[in-house]
């Protein structure tokens, strides 16, 4: 076997962050491994390849990726358009998987079951950091056993949807009518379309994916007779589901926030809040959606079929063997809970961070990407590049590059903090007037926060 040291960094996932890792990890001339579940990189983005995302290609591009691909004569595209997630993969994910620099690396087809210390269990302290990785590797050919002298979980959640239950586990009937539920975003407008022409449909959620369901139903309607929606959500406040339309950095992002906001206030669906689901049973060959609500159980329907955007979730099967230090409730790294806690936070933006606050009491394991977020919907490819980037110059041992961590996030535009945290460095900070006066507040806090000081507690919300 290798030393240790000789070894490859492991990276799971070719998606956008697990290729900007191996960019960077190539910069530092460090040996990598980069393995994909999926048949092709960036399976989970193709997966909703039809949807256009809110930022700009100029967010959406890792910077050593773009020196790499530039030096291969890449053209970069341009910056202010809005790709969508099949240009994303076709314009830039692609080309970066078949450079030399990278191909090599990476492994399609490649899924990574398991991941612990070759010869010992989580339970053994004695030399664990000095022993390498072993990771469990299912492809087509079998499983086998690869060694690696760190690891980068950049597997994110796309695969690991939360149930339509309202308590986290299936609501009842849940998996036995899933022929009828899809999770996620389908292709309402392409390729589901006989599935969602001329029915009626219930959208659950009130994020930014079921968003983009409601709009593309609405857009089916106008041209399918009989096309027809509900629109639940579970809280009651639709405020950072609506955005802050025009005060937001990401104009896109406002506007999909704005445009669902008309499509509800103008009747075109029926909106029910403070819904949270609990069952769901045929009656008369449809479905009926039974819910907890706060005047007592709610049935809608009957409903054709059911689009559960109900956000996802980490994988944390993986590393069962591993000594992860996650927060309690996100199952985000732990450093990181705080300071994206949807109960807490929907302004202001995620204070720089990098390989100190990503790593683990498992030495050289780091989780990155949305994965790092756990069960926080609030991700932007801008954070993942600035993370990996740290990471691998930690692994490269470039401390003082590693720890110079710098991240501007656009901000939302929108604002809401709990009553009990609105002290008055809150309300300066994220309900004042001014925007200056918001800008100045917010870089005040996220400099406080990277120095282990309490700051205003103003976190945007990406």
């Amino acid at each position: 076997m290798l030393s240790r040291n000789d070894l490859p960094v492991a990276v799971i996932g070719a998606g956008p962050v697990g290729l900007a890792a191996a960019a960077h990890l190539s910069k530092q001339g460090l040996p990598v491994r980069v393995y994909e579940a999926g048949t092709s990189v960036a399976s989970n983005l193709r997966d909703w390849g039809h949807v256009r995302v809110f930022t700009p290609w100029r967010y959406c591009i890792d910077r050593a990726a773009q020196d790499l691909l530039e030096a291969h004569g890449w053209e970069t595209p341009e910056p202010e358009a809005f790709p969508t997630a099949d240009e994303l993969v076709k314009h830039y994910l692609e080309p970066l998987a078949r450079l030399p620099e990278l191909s090599s690396s990476i492994e399609t087809g490649a899924r990574v079951v398991g991941i612990s210390r070759w010869g010992v269990d989580k339970v053994l302290s004695k030399g664990r950091e000095t022993r390498p990785f072993m990771l469990v590797i299912e492809t087509a050919e079998g499983t086998r056993r690869d060694s690696a002298r760190a690891v980068i979980d950049a597997s994110g959640t796309w695969q690991i949807p939360n149930p339509l239950g309202a308590g986290g586990i299936a609501a009842e009937g849940e998996v036995e009518f899933a022929d009828r539920i899809a999770y996620g975003i389908p292709d309402v407008l392409g390729r589901d379309r006989n599935l969602y022409a001329g029915r009626t449909t219930l959208v659950a959620g009130s994020g930014h994916s079921a968003a983009n369901a409601l709009l593309d139903l609405a857009r089916l309607a106008d041209v399918e007779p009989g096309t027809a929606f509900v629109w639940v959500t579970r809280g009651a406040d639709l405020v950072r589901t609506y955005g802050g339309g025009d005060a937001d950095q990401l104009p896109a992002r406002g506007e999909l926030g704005a445009d669902v906001r008309e499509l509800a206030e103008s009747g075109r669906t029926a909106l029910v809040t403070g819904f949270a689901t609990v069952a769901i049973r045929m009656e008369d060959g449809g479905l009926i959606v039974e819910g907890m609500t706060k005047d007592g159980l709610q049935r809608l329907g009957p409903v054709d079929r059911i689009i559960a955007a109900t956000g996802q979730r980490p994988d944390l099967s993986l590393t069962r063997e591993l000594r992860l230090d996650l927060d309690p409730w996100l199952e985000s790294v732990k450093a990181l809970g705080p300071l994206i806690d949807p109960n807490e936070h929907s302004c202001g933006d995620v204070p720089p961070h990098g390989h100190r606050q990503l790593s683990h009491p498992e030495t050289g394991f780091y989780t990155v990407g949305i994965k790092s977020y756990g069960r926080a919907p609030t991700f932007l490819l801008l954070t993942g590049y600035e993370q990996v980037r740290s990471v691998a110059a930690a692994l490269a041992g470039d401390i003082a590059a590693a720890d110079a961590v710098q991240l501007v996030l656009p901000e939302t535009g929108v604002c809401t903090v709990p009553a009990s945290s609105k002290g008055s460095a809150s309300q300066g900070c994220c309900g004042g007037p001014a925007p200056v006066a918001v800008d100045a507040c917010c870089v005040a806090d996220a400099e406080a926060k990277v120095a282990g000081k309490s700051g205003c507690g103003c976190n945007v919300a990406a």
